[in-house]
């Protein structure tokens, strides 16, 4: 078995993913498209695609060039039925590329947020066992819009679209599963200035802390349930 790793900037890897399929001797490829890296011309030959985050909008093609490439790689992606995670940016180019709108959350959430699984959400086998109501990390300004043939799979009171579905196997996760401590302070350093964050990373730190047993085995059950979710495909 084979994923396909697809990193926007070199500050937001798998995280907790990655340790995961370390874990279960999954085999991974990372394209480092961020770093001028290029996605094979087909997902063929890949049991799944993971899409992490990253800063840039889904819209910014001209700054940007590998999102049009990307665009397309993932539409493929859905047309031969491959498995996709997309978290934060990558769920928002899954939105995209099914024809839905991405644009401004309501909230900019940045820190620890609960998410609440829909009724949906709730019967899904990605949040199969999930606790109905899980705290997350988040960093994000803009939401992904539900598109007409996607399924809503979680909401939260600040941002409303916090989990998505395409079809029967390619989802979008606008939170941060994957993060870990060490994460959270590399991407304060590299982004509290741009997003004018008034607080220190200490806040963020503190709830990584509280809430980190129930946060990963969250994680860790989610990792489970897609890997099942591919081995059906």
């Amino acid at each position: 078995m084979t994923f396909l790793v697809i990193k926007h900037i070199d500050i937001e890897g798998p995280g907790s993913l990655g340790d995961f399929l370390r874990q279960k001797d999954i085999r991974w490829d990372t394209v480092e498209l961020g770093n001028g890296g290029h996605l094979p011309k087909s997902p063929k030959g890949y049991d799944a695609i993971v899409a992490l985050g990253g800063p840039m909008n889904v819209y910014e093609e001209d700054k940007y060039p590998f999102l049009a490439e990307e665009d397309v790689f993932i539409k493929e992606c859905l047309r031969l039925k491959i498995p996709y995670l997309g978290l934060c940016l990558g769920s928002q180019l899954l939105a995209k590329a099914v024809g839905a709108k991405v644009v401004r959350s309501p909230v900019k959430e940045i820190g620890w947020y609960y998410i609440k699984l829909t009724d949906e959400g709730k019967e899904d086998p990605l949040f199969k066992n999930f606790l109905p109501s899980v705290p997350v990390f988040h960093w994000h300004s803009d939401m992904f819009n539900i598109p007409s043939e996607g399924v809503l799979l979680a909401t939260a009171s600040g941002c409303p679209h916090q989990a998505l579905k395409v079809g029967a196997n390619a989802y979008g996760l606008q939170f941060h599963i994957e993060i870990a401590g060490g994460n959270i302070e590399e991407w304060h350093d590299k982004y509290a200035t741009v997003d004018s964050i008034d607080t220190g990373v200490q806040p963020m730190l503190t709830g990584y802390i509280l809430h980190k047993d129930a946060f990963q085995a969250q994680a860790k059950r989610l990792y489970e349930n897609f890997l099942v979710i591919v081995n059906k495909k």
